[in-house]
């Protein structure tokens, strides 16, 4: 028994260490190779911006050490790619190189003649740790001709990894214009565009949201330091005119609202009376303004959700056109150009043809502002020379002026990692202006527009308007680009996906509701245009694309403008006395007979004069018949009470709804329960009343037959005697009986004798 086990125990370890043994010798190859330590450089400065001919370069930055090992013998190198860059496509081209390992990307050679261009650190560069470097290329080192061109530079990392040998860990890259010996052939008039948005906050009349706008309008916010810019350079801005609105209103005081409801004093009274002076400084020296629809709607959402959103685009661009814009001085006229800003899939030709037109007050001195980035790279149109085309669009107008922005003056690079930063923005904004002002002779124009969203400290956007001195620049405003070319070229709208807003669907559903509120408050007044316009603002406001990224806020404030226009509905509503039925309320009437009315009482406690009607609807009945009454005008705190016409073909209990409608028959407010009690005859009924009458009528019709018949067959003494007295008592006044009451207006007669009664009463038995 003891061997037995023993080989049994045996032959389980044995089979074990196979086991064991052949998941050791799998292991290598299901795994992976571990991925190569890397380090980031980052390019903090890089001067001059494009050097000429014969300059040095200064290029400084960091090196951190974000791997888990520490390098041995560390250096910054800086490097080249000497192929010469002579267009905007080979710069577009540039390979990124993301897919390849750090170690092997060979695109960028590294300098070390000069020790100069390499710096060695002094101690290793352990994991977390950041070295600073400066390297100096003298211009001899990068081995390049003195042509106008653009060149890949950057600088990389060398070390040691523990038990390795020495490896390139890190690299950062940027584009160098060099302008050659050879003069330019033309310059490049530059317009630079400067959005100045911010999602909504004022709630109406002097309650906000939040304070975020007035943390923004500091001098070290967005707004606050894009304004600053307008000091300094020629510029157009772009901006909302609902924002506008709202810096107004801060500068009068404004208070914000809680969650809870509760309010605190606003604190951005002085930053906000400080940034419109300013503002109004920069158009007052000639900065062009270029106001987008009220509200900057999200155009691509509400025309892809239809009606009723749809009209709202049409809406929001007719608000801006009839926008008051304060003139600045008596010199200065309050001038403003109506615009649309569209990009990405949003600039796709359904909708430019459909927002570009469409509202009051359009014309051909419009804006249409579209970035270059919504066309393919294969159907881009060519913007060296124009940035003005004609864009053709379905609908009605096929054509569109339309002014397309450069987005490759923008797009930063060459390493998307870095694309971003102000730095490679501006190396890039100045490479392509540098091969633009070198492609041709004559005229040339360009306009920048950074896109939504991109810039949020505007320290990129300070570095575009700073690269506005660069020799071959001038800058301009957008007006005088239009203007300078009045015959532009046709191109093919961009085409664009199926859905391209950027509110998501329940916003779309809030925006609905409320529009729904505020169609039906403008329906009720009797002069539409009478409609407050803070609620038209309002319902702009929520369809903003400004609240992309802001869901929270955005559920917040179009929660309490719905709240707000249906509180102003319910003031229009049913008075009449009602039962508590628990729960709810209702309204009892009685209907007898086949037809009857009954009174409903409505009051506009409003401050307006509004046009009402009233509809009621039967709930579990349907043989309830409504007579509705016309429509009524009623002032200010006044009251209508029209009788309804009912008739109802079954005695019971009639549950009904009882609704304030417009004129037009849109429900205002919630309605009314009315509980109908109706009360009438059957056709039994109304046998056995038939019945009954012919029996009344037929007994006393024998009854005064019979007692004729007797008084004309037994005339007597006493007949006559008493005939003679009635004419007496006729003539006579002075009897009490003259006096007494007619019995169915006819005077009552008088009493026969004692032995008439009893032979009719024996008769009659």
């Amino acid at each position: 028994m003891f061997r037995r086990r023993l080989r049994l125990s045996a032959v389980a370890g044995a089979c074990l260490l196979v086991a064991a043994s052949a998941a050791t010798l799998g292991a290598p190859a299901d795994a992976a190779p571990a991925d190569d330590p890397t380090v980031q450089v980052t390019i903090d400065s890089f001067g001059p911006v494009a050097p000429r001919p014969g300059q040095p370069v200064v290029i400084k930055g960091r090196v951190t050490n974000t791997s888990s090992v520490t390098f041995n013998d560390p250096q910054a190198l800086a490097c080249i790619d000497r192929t010469r860059l002579a267009s905007t496509a080979a710069v577009d081209a540039i390979p990124t190189e993301q897919n390849t390992p750090m170690n092997d990307r060979d695109s960028c050679s590294n300098l070390t003649n000069d020790p100069q261009t390499f710096k060695p650190f002094d101690q290793p560069l352990a994991p977390k740790q950041t070295v600073e470097f400066t390297l100096t290329v003298p211009w001899k080192e990068w081995r390049i001709n003195d042509q106008t061109g653009v060149y890949v530079v950057g600088v990389t990392f060398r070390g040691e990894p523990p038990n390795s040998a020495r490896i390139m860990a890190g690299r950062a890259r940027t584009l160098m214009p060099v302008a050659g010996t050879t003069p330019l052939t033309r310059t490049v008039d530059t317009a630079l565009v400067i959005p100045l948005r911010h999602r909504p906050t004022q709630l109406g009349g002097k309650n906000f949201a939040n304070d975020s706008l007035a943390q923004s309008l500091a001098p070290t916010g967005s707004l606050g330091r894009l304004l600053a810019l307008g000091k300094a350079h020629k510029v157009t801005w772009l901006l909302d005119p609902a924002m506008l609105d709202e810096i107004r209103q801060m500068t009068k005081g404004y208070v914000i609202v809680g969650q809870n409801g509760q309010t605190t004093q606003g604190a951005g009274v002085t930053v906000a009376t400080t940034w419109l002076k300013e503002f109004d400084a920069t158009r007052a020296a000639g900065n062009q303004v270029v106001l987008l629809p009220y509200g900057d709607p999200d155009v691509a959402g509400l025309l892809d959700s239809g009606e009723p959103l749809k009209k709202l685009v049409a809406d929001a661009r007719k608000a801006t056109q009839g926008y008051a814009l304060p003139a600045t001085s008596v010199n200065v006229p309050p001038s403003f150009t109506n615009g649309l800003w569209l990009e990405g899939g949003a600039a796709a030709g359904r909708y430019l043809g459909a927002a570009s037109g469409g509202f009051a007050g359009a014309s051909s001195s419009d804006l249409n502002l579209v970035s270059s980035s919504s066309w393919s790279a294969a159907t881009r149109p060519v913007l060296t020379t124009t940035p003005v085309y004609d864009v053709t669009t379905p609908g009605p107008d096929t054509s569109v002026r339309t002014v397309i922005a450069n987005s490759a003056l923008t797009d930063g690079g060459p390493d998307p990692e870095t694309a971003s930063s102000p730095l490679q923005v501006r190396q890039r904004f100045a490479a392509e202006t540098a091969l633009i002002a070198a492609s041709g002779k004559g005229t040339s124009s360009v306009v920048v527009l950074p896109p939504r969203g991109w810039d949020t400290d505007g320290a990129a956007t300070a570095q575009l308007a700073a690269s506005l001195s660069l020799p071959w620049i001038k800058a301009t405003d957008v007006s005088t680009v239009v203007a300078s070319n009045p015959r532009p070229q046709a191109v093919r709208a961009p085409k664009a996906g199926q859905n391209n807003g950027v509110l998501t669907e329940s916003h779309l559903s809030s925006i609905r509701d409320l529009d729904a509120a505020t169609s039906t408050m403008q329906a009720l007044l009797v002069d539409e245009n009478a409609l407050p316009e803070v609620m038209t603002h309002a319902l702009l406001r929520s369809t903003s694309s400004g609240w992309n990224g802001y869901p929270e806020e955005a559920r917040h404030f179009t929660a309490i403008e719905l709240g707000s226009a249906n509180q102003q509905l319910g003031k229009v509503h049913l008075v009449n006395a009602s039962v508590d039925r628990g729960l709810r309320k209702e309204i009892k009437v009685n209907l007898a007979g086949s037809k009857g009315t009954f009174p409903l009482t409505i009051t506009n406690d409003t401050e307006w004069s509004v046009r009402v009607g009233i509809q009621v609807t039967a709930a579990n009945r349907s043989d309830l018949k409504i007579t509705p009454p016309q429509s009524a005008i009623l002032g200010p705190r006044q009251k209508w009470t029209p009788r309804i016409t009912a008739s109802a073909e079954q005695n019971g209990l009639i549950r009904a709804n009882a609704q304030v409608v417009t004129a037009g028959g849109q429900s205002v407010g919630k309605s009314q329960e009315l509980l109908i009690q109706a009360s009438q005859y059957g056709s039994v009924g109304w046998v056995l009343v038939g019945a009954a009458c012919a029996l009344l009528f037929g007994t006393s019709f024998v009854r005064i037959y019979r007692r004729i018949r007797t008084e004309r067959r037994n005339p007597t003494p006493a007949a006559e005697a008493t005939e003679a007295s009635e004419v007496a008592e006729s003539t006579d006044t002075a009897d009490p009986a003259h006096d007494r009451p007619a019995a169915n207006g006819v005077p009552e007669a008088a009493a026969p004798d004692a032995s008439l009664k009893e032979g009719v009463g024996s008769k009659d038995g």
